[in-house]
């Protein structure tokens, strides 16, 4: 029964808010201040939907924002691909090294690499957004890119490195053997049986680029904003526009979870890979 019970409450504190944010948007504008409060909507529209991506917006007498978010879910897909498949493959490539090649230092730069997840993101943000003006890269997709790759590439190298580690070294071996290079062992042999390890580095750090909220405020104020950025801006001084928050956030929310949906078979194998030789 308490097992049943915790449950019930995990399920209600962890889907309770994006229950709300589907059942929000569409919810009518003049139903959000009725009292008492209503957890089903007692009036379904699709206005706020049809407002964000521009359709009616006449009828509806509403402003129009499909331009601006059409961009700035533009740029979310953008810089969290990309982020993606810089960190995949620097991080692959890295956790090779260090499983597979003997050079000096080899276990302490893998130690000071991973050391620095403890450091809070805040405590570089000046030192970033010097470096990224120094070389022209604010409001760009390579300079939030770049970023996202410096933020996630110590988990993606520990991940990767576990990967490697548990891979069976007999393959490789036999295949120098037959005089096969390292590089194309890498690329025709490891990286094949790593592909749920690297698939689990790629949900990981697209997840983890598309939530981002402090870092693109600072270095993609602009041409490059991406959605989590532009949904707080329907808050204004005088009106908070719930019907576009909520319509935002569902679309928002709706894209990392088709990628948790059907790649979680391979997030788990992933995580998994290291944890038995």
């Amino acid at each position: 029964m308490m097992i049943w019970a915790g449950l019930a409450v995990l399920l209600i504190w962890s889907l309770g808010p994006v229950y709300w944010t589907f059942a929000s948007a569409l919810t009518p504008t003049e139903d959000f201040s009725a009292r008492p409060i209503h957890f089903f909507p007692q009036n379904i529209t699709f206005d706020h939907f049809a407002r964000i991506f521009g359709i009616g917006i006449d009828r509806i007498g509403g402003v129009e924002v499909w331009a601006q978010f059409r961009a700035a879910l533009f740029n979310s897909i953008v810089t969290s691909a990309l982020a993606t498949v810089l960190c995949v493959a620097i991080s692959a490539l890295g956790a090779y090294a260090f499983t597979r090649l003997d050079f000096p230092g080899r276990k302490t730069l893998f130690i000071l690499v991973v050391a620095t997840l403890a450091i809070p993101a805040y405590a570089v943000l000046i030192p970033l957004y010097r470096i990224l003006i120094s070389l022209h890269m604010i409001d760009t997709y390579t300079g939030i890119a770049l970023i996202y790759v410096s933020a996630y590439l110590p988990l993606s190298l520990w991940l990767l490195r576990s990967v490697f580690e548990s891979l069976p070294i007999a393959l490789e071996e036999a295949a120098q053997l037959d005089g096969a290079g390292r590089l194309f062992i890498f690329f025709n042999i490891v990286l094949p049986l790593a592909g749920p390890g690297l698939t689990a580095t790629a949900i990981l750090t697209f997840l983890g680029a598309w939530g981002q909220y402090l870092i693109p405020l600072i270095f993609s104020p602009a041409q490059t904003k991406p959605l989590t950025v532009l949904i707080p801006e329907f808050v204004t001084k005088n009106f908070v526009d719930y019907g576009l928050i909520t319509a935002s956030g569902s679309v928002a929310i709706i894209i990392p979870a088709l990628v948790v949906i059907f790649l979680n078979r391979y997030l788990v194998s992933g995580l998994l890979a290291g944890s038995v030789k």
